[in-house]
């Protein structure tokens, strides 16, 4: 089998999106196939009809995969085609299905293999027909056992001890069920008497419960002086017993002894307490249960029931085993040809699994012809990968109490080499800075690329340039040396892009500010003088004061100069200043200070405001306050080993007095970086303070003063003080375990700061020990920091854990130990019972409901539960339930929708298993709108509505309902309703021409009406040609425009045209629609006179036109005229004439057509869209200096077979016109429209009621602007 690479290609388009733009294609082979795989596997089951047979087989591929059977062994029914589901013929008995399935899927690549499946079959179970049972008597005191002994059945059923009025029998540690299903009683009461003890088995497979014949009995008084006895084991027999469990199945043992009194049950194990293991203790302690049990839970288990009178024990010896489980899985790849390929498969068990391999469903013997496959230590090798190679390979895993298998895509391909990065593509970086060029590229065998500099030499060479493994091409330290085009090409083809690389100049800083010292009331002024590269647009700079932006009047900012001045500076001017200049591509910041003193202040001689000796006023110098002087002479005292006295003197207050002191720590670990930590505040009385230190540290101290002005500077630091070493006083903090790999346990913990190590050689003290069957024994290693992991510890191990910290000197307290778990692995097992109820048949809402997973299952800490769903169409959800919960309401599903639900559940490595698919349906619901409706009119009263079904029908539709109305300015006609059967389209006749009308549609099933689509619409008028031109002429064409009249349908015409020199023939154009406005006629001769006609029905208007003369030095045709022609200023002054002469044109004809007595201002008045629009600035974009076009607006020259009301209707409203550069019409004409229906709406063409004047979509107008633009 060969893969598929041949041409031709199918553009398949991959969205690299990068600033809003497609920059790539890939291009894929339109037939590439893809392996099978399988996408739903079958299932073990047990079959007790034709019907409960439901093996299903799914799969994906390209081709479709088809489907064959294989049982036990041989292949089992024919070749299915559309589906893998086993088929079941009516005419077998249910006991020729019995056996083991394998689904195999097919397609032109390989051969995909399913799990192996048991299906067993067997009759429904019935009651054997019983005799009449006698009334039983016992004694009062006595033991009992009522016996069940349901149909024999391969899956077992649930018991349910119940009376005739199914009320269940009260258990407790006297009476209980044992797991044979029998009713045991340890010691019979005189209440015990009954007579409809009931055993109900409830096959749930089956779907039956069988109630069993009642059981009678009567208890009487005892005679007997003794009636207490020591305990008697009931079940199991005897004093030992043994268990095989698999690993991750559920173990039960039951304990279930009678005596009198009632004997209470204890349970235990041999090697380790059971306080530490988390089994259960169920049925009133009579049952002990270790869900998903593991190795650790092989062992010895004893039960000993107690009384009174004395004790019986009996032992189980637990062996716990494994089916096999997978430990590395291959992994699905696509290769090239000539590669090694190493498919490595690894599977865990207990006895140890055989690995064998399958290619396509067949066993790889080792006897194959190819030799480049080869199989070692479980791992399939192909040396030098061919195309024949491609296929689904199978690894399968298998001992005494299982098998597992696993399909491996494996694809040899070969794709042509393809560049993804866009050609042409421009990088801007600044001088200094690294960088990057794509060249990202696709195929396989993946392509090589080079990259060639400007110069034309391999990038490679460049010490600044390196080659990344992507095909990237980097650039270090990039100066304006490195700027130019560069080139990428795929080595051994012709691809090859170019990248150009443009470098600027670094904006820097040149005068950077300073710090300012300034008198307050006083002005600063802040220089910040900055150089930036010319050819980038002028930096913005951005001033700051203490982060936040600045914008009072007080400042004035200077940005030519990059200066910033602060006028009359007061004490909240003081802090720290920023100015920061930001280009388009980079920006740079620089910051100062400003400090603001204090200032002298002169008073004269009144006597409240200055000082003043006996009765003579003197001149007196007030100072304003500041903040203090710092404290000086800072001293320690009383050393000790874990404290000091620390002692200061206050400088001076400056008019305001201290309100506190600000004692500041320096440690030997922030000694480097000049690090002062605030230690305390104390009272401005205060001189005297003892300061508590760590073990083993340096410690220095200063002090600063604080009044209402500020805080004063620092004082001089105290001398430095070393304390003795200790052992440490605390442990580490969140002592936990984060372990990721399932065999292994990662203990983490907050490490401690250098201060608290106490003394040299400080480490963490790791200890361990599994937290059941390990004893007391820990295990212990020194580390000098987190992470420490713990390997070969088994899946989700409980561990006790503690990290204890030592140093040279001793250890620290004693810790507490934590207990945490070797890491996680995804759950084995998948919840059941899964069943689905509807909430409301409006919302379509559902509950789902699941037996939860068992806790041994698990493998690590349940975090909850995923419910999956997804429709035909593989819409797909997933509801996430978090806890160990059992239901969920799942919302916002789609009406009338088959969908298949699953759960499963998932810890914090993944989800494990899900459950058996479960197929429901929900409810129909109201339809959705339907879609696409549109209008087309056939005639003047008449409009033909088209929609589509609703995307959404929610159910089976049965009708439309369609309303309208006619729509009214004040009064609210009565609105029509008609029911429609099932159909795309209905007609509406009898219909107001002049009126504009409101449709509403609305889909109908059997949950009602849906919404409906709402929109309105009005008929169509008869067209005709147009009988005005506006005609432009150039020197080989002419451009020919009109006003198509309002809501027309479209009327196709063409124009005849004659050289007006004796003997030339007429030419015709091609077909015109009259909605397109405009037309051009070109291959015209220069200088030339031309007849000019429209032919309709038996009317036919005339014009005459003539071309201009060539100037001299002329472009060439098709070439767009350079110079003061294409300049702004020029278009606006042509536009700003044009529209004048239009203007007096149009108001010249209106005078002329009513004798000069008719009121323009009347007329616009009445208009339904008044004013005149001004042309577009971009209009005549083609004049040149000597050009000399001519604009002529005509009436045909059998205009005096209109009305002449006709006439000036036409010209009645305004017409808004824009050229294209060669002086051509693009825009629309505006008419007397409503407004309501100029764009915006859907419409089914150029004759739909929404947009009567849009041009019908036309391919064979090259001439015209319909050609150029295409239909609006």
């Amino acid at each position: 089998m060969s893969p598929v690479y041949r041409q031709p290609f199918l553009h398949l388009l991959l969205l690299f999106l990068f600033v809003g733009r497609i920059v790539a294609y890939i291009q894929i082979p339109p037939d590439f196939k893809q392996l099978p795989k399988i996408t739903s596997q079958p299932v073990s089951q047990t079959a007790f009809s034709l019907d409960d047979v439901n093996l299903i087989c799914e799969a994906s591929g390209n081709p479709k995969p088809t489907f064959r059977w294989v049982k036990d062994g041989r292949p089992f029914g024919d070749v299915l085609h559309d589906s893998g589901n086993l088929t079941v013929k009516r005419t077998e008995e249910l006991s020729v299905y019995q056996g083991t399935y394998r689904c195999h899927a097919t397609n032109d690549l390989g051969t995909a293999v399913s799990d192996l499946v048991h299906l067993m079959t067997e009759s429904v179970p019935t009651l054997a027909k019983e005799k009449g049972q006698k009334k039983l008597q016992f004694e009062e005191g006595a033991s009992t056992m009522l016996a069940c002994n349901p149909p024999k059945s391969s899956i077992t059923p649930k018991i349910h001890w119940m009376d005739k009025d199914f009320h269940h029998i009260l258990l407790s540690e006297r009476v209980t069920t044992a797991l044979d299903g029998n009713l045991y009683f340890a010691n019979l009461l005189l209440t015990d008497s009954r007579d409809d003890y009931t055993c109900n088995a409830h096959y749930l497979n089956a779907s039956i419960i069988l109630p069993k014949e009642p059981i009678a009995f009567t208890v009487t008084p005892s005679n007997s002086v003794v009636k207490n006895r020591a305990p008697q084991m009931k079940q199991p027999a005897g004093d030992h017993s043994s268990y095989l469990i698999l690993k991750g199945q559920t173990l039960t043992l039951e304990c279930i002894p009678d005596g009198l009194p009632t004997p209470s049950v204890e349970w235990d194990r041999k090697d380790y307490p059971l306080s530490l293991s988390p089994a259960k203790k169920l049925n009133f302690n009579h049952r002990f249960q270790i869900e998903s049990v593991s190795e650790a839970d092989d062992g010895e288990y004893a039960c000993t029931a107690r009384n009174s009178h004395g004790s019986i024990t009996h032992y189980y010896t637990v062996t716990v085993e494994a089916a096999p489980y997978w430990t590395k899985k291959p992994e699905d790849h696509l290769y090239t040809r000539g590669e090694t390929i190493k498919l490595d498969c690894q599977a865990e068990g207990i006895p140890t699994p055989n690995i064998t391999w399958r290619i396509n469903g067949d066993p790889y013997t080792g006897t194959d012809l190819d030799q480049r496959v080869r199989v070692s230590s479980g791992s399939l090798i192909v040396d030098n990968a061919q195309y024949n190679h491609t296929g689904v390979y199978q690894c399968e895993a298998t001992n005494k109490h299982g098998h597992i298998l696993i399909n491996t895509h494996v694809h040899v391909v070969v794709l042509p080499p393809q560049i993804l990065t866009e050609d042409v593509k421009v990088y801007t970086v600044m001088v200094g800075t690294t960088a990057e060029l794509e060249c990202r590229t696709f195929g396989s065998p993946r392509p090589n690329v080079d990259w060639m500099i400007p110069d034309s030499s391999l990038a490679q060479s460049h010490p600044k340039m390196s080659q990344m493994t992507n095909g990237n091409l980097k650039i270090t330290d990039v100066s304006e040396e490195e700027s130019g085009v560069y080139k990428c090409s795929v080595r051994e083809s012709r691809l090859t892009i170019t990248a150009e690389l443009r470098v600027f100049n670094r904006t820097i800083i040149v005068a950077p500010t300073q710090d300012l010292q300034v008198i307050r009331g006083k002005d600063a002024l802040i220089q910040c003088k900055y150089r930036w590269d010319t050819r980038l647009k002028p930096p913005t700079i951005q001033w700051k004061k203490d982060g936040q932006k600045i914008s009072a009047s007080k400042y004035s900012q200077d940005d030519v100069e990059g200066s910033l001045k602060v006028m009359d500076v007061q004490m909240k001017d003081s802090g720290v200043y920023s100015c920061e200049i930001i280009t388009e591509w980079d920006s740079v910041e620089a910051i100062g200070f400003i400090t603001v003193q204090g200032k002298a202040v002169n008073t004269h001689t009144a006597a409240n405001k200055c000082c003043s000796i006996s009765s003579q006023p003197y001149q007196c110098l007030w100072f304003s306050s500041d903040k203090p002087d710092a404290p000086a002479s800072v001293a320690m005292s009383e050393k000790k080993q874990r404290s000091v006295t620390l002692s200061w003197m206050a400088g001076y207050e400056n008019n305001s007095p201290v309100s506190e002191f600000v004692i500041e720590m320096m440690e030997d670990e922030n000694a480097a970086e000049g690090t002062w930590k605030e230690y305390e505040r104390v009272p401005q009385d205060i001189r005297h303070l003892e300061v508590h230190l760590q073990p083993y540290c340096k410690y220095s101290f200063r002090v600063r003063a604080v009044n209402a002005i500020g805080t004063s500077n620092a004082s001089q630091p105290s001398e430095p003080y070393s304390t003795p070493s200790a052992k440490p006083d605390v442990n580490p903090e969140n002592v936990t375990s984060v372990s990721t790999d399932p065999n292994s346990m990662i203990i983490t913990w907050k490490e401690l700061e250098r201060r608290q190590f106490n003394g040299p050689g400080f480490k963490y003290k790791v200890s361990w020990r599994k937290a059941s069957g390990m004893g007391p024994q820990w295990k212990e290693s020194i580390v000098s920091g987190p992470p420490f992991v713990v390997k070969d510890t088994g899946t989700f191990v409980p561990f006790e854990i503690k990290v204890e910290a030592v140093n040279n000197i001793g250890e620290g307290p004693e810790p507490v130990a934590k207990l945490g778990h070797s890491g996680e692995d995804t759950p084995l097992e998948a919840p059941s019972e899964v069943m689905v109820e509807l909430v409301s048949n409006k919302s379509g809402d559902i509950i789902v409901r699941w037996r939860p997973v068992s806790r041994e299952s698990v493998r690590g800490h349940l975090l909850g539960y995923k419910s999956r769903e997804h429709d035909r169409d593989d819409n797909r959800r997933v509801v996430k339930v978090y806890g160990n919960k059992e239901e969920e309401v799942v919302s916002g599903l789609h009406f009338y929708t088959d969908y298949i639900l699953t759960v499963a559940a998932f810890n914090s490595k993944g989800e494990g298993p899900h459950s058996e698919l479960h197929h429901f349906r929900t409810p129909e619901g109201a339809p959705g709108p339907p879609s696409h409706l549109t209008f087309e009119s056939p005639s003047e009263t008449e409009i033909t509505l088209h929609w589509e079904a609703p995307h959404k029908p929610n159910g089976v539709l049965t009708g439309y309902l369609l309303q309208y109305r006619e729509i009214k300015d004040k009064i609210s006609p009565p609105v029509e309703s008609i029911n429609l059967p099932i159909s795309s389209q209905y007609r509406v006749g009898r219909l107001n021409p002049q009126s504009r009308y409101q449709f509403n549609l609305s889909a109908q099933n059997s949950a009602g009406y849906g919404e409906p689509i709402k929109k309105e619409g009005e008929t169509m008028l008869d067209g005709e040609p147009p009988s005005k031109l506006y005609i432009l002429t150039d020197v080989k064409s002419v451009n020919l425009s009109w006003v198509p009249g309002d809501r027309q349908r479209n009327v196709p015409f063409s124009f005849r045209y004659q050289r007006n020199v004796s003997g030339s023939e007429w030419e015709e154009s091609e077909q015109v629609n009259s909605s397109t406005a405009f037309f051009q006629l070109q291959g015209l001769q220069p200088e030339t006179s031309y007849h000019l006609q429209i032919q309709s029905g038996n009317t036919t208007h005339e014009w005459t036109f003539q071309t201009i003369k060539p100037v001299m030095g002329e472009i060439a045709s098709g070439e767009i005229a350079s110079g003061f022609a294409t300049q702004a200023w020029f278009i606006g002054l042509i536009s700003a004439v044009v529209l004048l002469l239009l203007v007096l044109l149009i108001l010249c004809f209106i005078k002329r057509s009513k004798g000069g007595k008719y009121s323009v201002k009347d007329k616009e008045e009445c208009q339904a869209e008044p004013g005149v629009r001004s042309m577009k600035d971009d209009a005549f974009g083609e004049y040149s200096d000597n050009e000399d076009k001519r604009s002529i607006i005509q009436p045909s020259v059998s205009e005096s077979k209109r009305n002449s009301n006709d006439s000036l209707a036409d010209y009645g409203d305004s017409v808004d016109i824009q050229f294209n550069e060669d002086g051509s019409f693009i825009g629309q004409y505006s008419g007397r429209r409503d407004p309501q229906s100029r764009g915006g709406h859907e419409s089914s063409g150029a004759t739909s009621p929404m947009n009567p004047n849009m041009p019908a979509p036309s391919k064979s107008f090259p001439n015209s602007v319909s050609g150029i633009l295409g239909p609006n």
